[in-house]
């Protein structure tokens, strides 16, 4: 069967929704190019589950992409597939790595964090509330970056005079505009400042995830543990994931109440709860549109006919699955805080599900109960059809979010 020509993701993110029905309309996947490489984007959400959960589809492109090397010298996310991480990992290595950072995300450590998350929230909104009434204040800037950057902080024993300093290297990291080069520079910068971060927790250590990774590689000696560039690149997936994807969310979901006064009257009339809104907002704006890479270990037969061979990229197509008809019936374009369905793939699915997810979910949910309660009159700033996209093809969010927190009078 001849495939089409390959559908061009726009690297600058500028009209996701477009783009997602344009994809879902080629079939369950389709044949891609990003950013000059050639992948297959899975839309069909029950497709994307199979490959999720299946041994026939991995994550380590050393192994199972041919065009590994000649990937990560030109590419300008080669990052995201270089990394040696449970992130790339596949098999064996994967669930020994899994293994080691799960303790990092028990039930008990993120109902411990609880207390801290809540006072983070509140000392952020007691700062916003010294704006005065009219005013326009970036929402992003001022309470959706600093909340998650603070809270991976304190989970990872990050100091603070080093937090701003990976602020700027994550945005980068998920910026699909850069060159090749600036990606390179960026990489190293990273490398640098979270080998800075394993010296100071080395030279001092306490209670906190870097620590205990440390000690686990330190004391480690039969092969099971970490090795040192797995130890640096699993501090860079927590920092990461935990850091950039939970700004997004927060972003999209006081847009989403702040569109539709409907939405915030079910919450304050007990007829949805703000964990139901969190959840409609990862379905319906996911954090993470696309998700690279994984590769093919054998060939893959589509439901239409068509083949993945072995060794071919996969693009996991996260926000058009989230809203396909087949799954979600035919408002799945509808932001519906009561939908009963609430299923979707924003953290992954199957062996590479986001260990970070409770805690995501804990931190959108507080800012938003506390958010809505102290700012009841917020309105957005500016039209929500002038809110500009983050540019970049893998992260969901905006550049800016403008309110004003109180009417004038």
């Amino acid at each position: 069967m001849s495939q089409p020509l390959p559908f061009v993701i726009d690297p600058t993110g500028a009209d996701r929704h477009a783009e997602y029905r344009a994809l879902r309309a080629r079939g369950p996947a389709t044949p891609v190019d990003i950013l000059g490489l050639r992948a297959w984007a899975v839309t069909d959400p029950a497709v994307l589950k199979t490959m999720l959960t299946g041994s026939d589809v991995s994550k380590d492109g050393r192994t199972h992409y041919p065009a590994f090397q000649q990937t990560t010298s030109t590419w300008p996310l080669a990052l995201w597939i270089e990394v040696k991480s449970m992130l790339t990992a596949y098999g064996v290595d994967h669930r020994r790595l899994r293994r080691m950072v799960a303790p990092a995300f028990s039930a008990r450590r993120i109902a411990r964090l609880g207390p801290t998350i809540e006072a983070m929230v509140t000392e952020l909104l007691d700062d916003l509330a010294e704006v005065p009434a009219g005013q326009v204040v970036d929402l992003r800037e001022r309470l959706a970056y600093p909340l998650p950057i603070n809270v991976i902080g304190h989970l990872m024993g990050v100091p603070e005079d080093q937090r701003n300093d990976f602020r700027e290297i994550v945005d980068r990291v998920f910026d699909s505009t850069l060159t090749p080069e600036e990606a390179k520079a960026n990489t190293a910068r990273l490398f640098e400042r979270t080998d800075q971060l394993i010296a100071t927790k080395r030279g001092d250590p306490g209670d906190d995830m870097t620590s205990l990774l440390i000690a686990a590689r330190d004391e480690e000696s039969d092969g099971a543990g970490f090795t040192d560039d797995e130890l640096r690149d699993t501090l860079i997936l927590m920092i990461n994931a935990g850091y950039e994807t939970t700004v997004n969310v927060i972003d999209q979901a006081v847009v989403a109440m702040l569109t539709s006064p409907g939405r915030l009257h079910l919450v304050r009339t007990g007829q949805a709860t703000w964990e139901d809104v969190v959840e409609e907002t990862l379905r319906h704006e996911p954090a993470i549109k696309y998700l690279p890479l994984r590769f093919a270990v054998t060939d893959i037969e589509l439901p239409d006919g068509q083949i993945i061979s072995a060794g071919d990229a996969i693009l996991a197509a996260y926000g058009a699955a989230n809203r396909h008809p087949d799954w979600h019936g035919p408002d799945a374009d509808t932001f519906d805080v009561t939908r009963r369905v609430k299923d979707h793939l924003t953290f992954g699915y199957g062996m590479h599900f986001c260990l970070g997810a409770p805690l995501a979910r804990l931190e959108v949910a507080e800012v938003l109960r506390q958010l809505f309660e102290r700012f009841p009159a917020m309105s957005l700033a500016v039209p929500a059809d002038a809110l500009r996209p983050i540019p970049t093809l893998i992260s969901n969010g905006h550049q800016e979010l403008p309110v004003r927190l109180r009417a004038v009078g």
